[in-house]
C-alpha cells in the first residue's frame, strides 16, 4: 500500500540530499555565509532603528518639562518663546522694501539726478606723440546721470589743437596742426564720506573710467591735403567735487589718463617727399581739467 504523502516525503529527502551536494562546494558555502551574516546585521540595525524612532518623542517630551522646572516659567511663555525662533524659510522681503525706501528718501533728499556743464582745461602727450604734438588747451561739455549716491554715468565731448612738428636729419621738416575731437563715455564712482571728517566729505571725490572715440585731423602747412582717422581709448581717472550756491552748482577739478590705439602707431612718418623721417606716432594722452556744472 502507497501512502498519499509518501510521495512528498521522498521529494523532501531528495532536496536535502541536493543541498547536502552542493554544500560540497566551498563557494556556495561561503556565499550562503555571507549572505546570512549580512541579513543579521541588517535586521540587527532595523531593531535599532525602530527603538531610536520611539523613544525619540518621550526624550523629547522629558526635556522640554526639565527645562520648563529648571527655569520656572509658565508653559504658555515658553510657546511664545518657540513662535520667535529663528527660521531659515522667513521672507525678508518686508526688511529689504523698507531698506530701499530709506536709500531713495536719502538719494532724493541728498543726491542728484542729472549734472551738465562745462569742463575745460590741458591736454598732452607720452611718448613719441609728446614730442611731435603741442600740449594744448582742451575744451568742451558734459551730460552725467546719476543712479544712485554712489555711480554716475557720464557723456562728455572735448576738442584740441595741437601744433605739429616733426624735424630731424635726412629729411624735409613738416610742420602743421592736428585737431583732436573726443567723445566720451565714462562711470563715476563717488567714494562714501560719512565716516570721514566735514571738510573731506564736501570734497566728493571720485573715480572715473571709461572708453572714448578720438577722431583725430592732420592739416601739413604747404599742403592742401590733410589725413583723417580715428583711435579707440581707455579713460582712467580721479577727482573732486565742491558744492556751491547750496548745492545747486559744483566746481571740480580731475585728471584722466587716456590709452589710445591709432593705427599708425607702428608706422615711420613720410615727408612731403616720401622720405623716410624714422619716427612712429606712438603714445597716450592725458587731460587735466576744471569742471563747471549745474545740478537737477
Amino acid at each position: 500500500m502507497r501512502y498519499p504523502h509518501r510521495r512528498g516525503c521522498e521529494f523532501l529527502a531528495d532536496s536535502r540530499m541536493l543541498r547536502r551536494n552542493d554544500m560540497k562546494e566551498p563557494w556556495l558555502k561561503q556565499s550562503l555565509t555571507s549572505a546570512r551574516s549580512a541579513t543579521r546585521v541588517f535586521t540587527h540595525l532595523v531593531l535599532i532603528l525602530l527603538a531610536c524612532t520611539a523613544a525619540w518623542p518621550r526624550l523629547a517630551h522629558a526635556d522640554d518639562v526639565a527645562s520648563v522646572d529648571r527655569l520656572h516659567l509658565p508653559s504658555g511663555l515658553l510657546v511664545a518663546q518657540s513662535d520667535d525662533a529663528y527660521d531659515p524659510f522667513a521672507d525678508y522681503s518686508e526688511f529689504e522694501e523698507s531698506v530701499d525706501e530709506e536709500e531713495d528718501l536719502n538719494f532724493f533728499r541728498n543726491g542728484r539726478m542729472l549734472t551738465m556743464g562745462f569742463i575745460g582745461g590741458m591736454r598732452g602727450w607720452t611718448q613719441t606723440l609728446g614730442q611731435i604734438y603741442s600740449s594744448n588747451i582742451t575744451f568742451g561739455l558734459f551730460l552725467c546721470y546719476f543712479f544712485d549716491l554712489r555711480f554716475a554715468l557720464q557723456f562728455g565731448f572735448l576738442t584740441s589743437d595741437h601744433t605739429l612738428n616733426v624735424t630731424g636729419t635726412g629729411f624735409t621738416a613738416i610742420r602743421g596742426n592736428v585737431n583732436v575731437n573726443d567723445l566720451t563715455f565714462n562711470l563715476k564712482y563717488y567714494f562714501n564720506t560719512q565716516n570721514v571728517t566735514r571738510g573731506l566729505a564736501n570734497l566728493n571725490p571720485f573715480m572715473i573710467g571709461g572708453f572714448s572715440q578720438v577722431y583725430r585731423t592732420v592739416t601739413v602747412s604747404g599742403n592742401d591735403n590733410f589725413a583723417k582717422d580715428s583711435a579707440f581709448g581707455f579713460n582712467v581717472g580721479a577727482g573732486i567735487e565742491i558744492p556751491m550756491m547750496r548745492n545747486k552748482m559744483f566746481f571740480g577739478i580731475q585728471g584722466i589718463f587716456q590709452y589710445l590705439m591709432f593705427t599708425d602707431e607702428n608706422k615711420v612718418m613720410l615727408d612731403e617727399n616720401d622720405q623716410r623721417t624714422g619716427i612712429s606716432p606712438t603714445g597716450d594722452s592725458f587731460t587735466g581739467l576744471g569742471i563747471l556744472g549745474v545740478n537737477f
